[in-house]
């Protein structure tokens, strides 16, 4: 059994690539964001919250920019759900990336779900896809701040990261979260 990767603050995260719609690709190693870059993973078109979510974020892309951060949204959909997911949901302005492989989804950390049909607006979920995570990565390709979910709902409120991202630049707030062994912190304090 394959076991998902648990990522570490002031660590390095994973290599990230993939294709984007509308053509190019995302690479994590090419970005050169003022402060983060923003990786956020959405269950695919299947998913209506994903939809709402994504909405709000687009709206939000110049705040975001404003904050010297870089934007990707990715699922596992193929190309061609993708783009109808950008299109359908009116994501123009949002770099959406697809094919991410489900292996790459575990080393992200990512929880994987199996098929349960069609979801309430009638589209079918593909045989297995991920579910959400939201990554700040530092220009580095250092984690910075993470958050995954089992489920679709209560995902992170961008209006909340953006009021932190005040904070946290104002402030040169570190990553928490950056302990691998409390064990060894706990006896060098003895």
């Amino acid at each position: 059994m394959t076991q998902q990767a648990v990522l570490y603050p002031r660590q390095q995260v994973p290599a990230l690539e993939v294709p984007l719609v509308g053509g190019g690709t995302f690479k994590l190693a090419d970005e050169s964001p003022e402060n983060f870059t923003m990786v956020v993973f959405y269950r695919g078109l299947h998913c209506p919250i994903c939809s709402m979510y994504l909405g709000d974020l687009h709206s939000k892309l110049e705040k975001f920019a404003a904050h010297g951060v870089n934007v990707i949204v990715l699922s596992s959909d193929d190309e061609e759900r993708a783009t109808e997911a950008k299109e359908k949901w009116n994501l123009p302005n949002l770099r959406l990336g697809y094919g991410l492989s489900l292996e790459a989804a575990r080393e992200w950390g990512l929880y994987i779900s199996t098929s349960r049909g069609k979801t309430s607006v009638g589209i079918e979920e593909p045989a297995l896809f991920s579910e959400p995570g939201l990554y700040l990565v530092r220009p580095n390709g250092e984690l910075y701040f993470g958050t995954v979910q089992t489920m679709p709902f209560a995902r992170p409120s961008f209006g909340d990261i953006l009021k932190a991202l005040d904070f946290v630049i104002a402030n040169d707030y570190p990553g928490r979260g950056e302990v691998l062994d409390h064990t060894a912190v706990s006896a060098a304090a003895e």
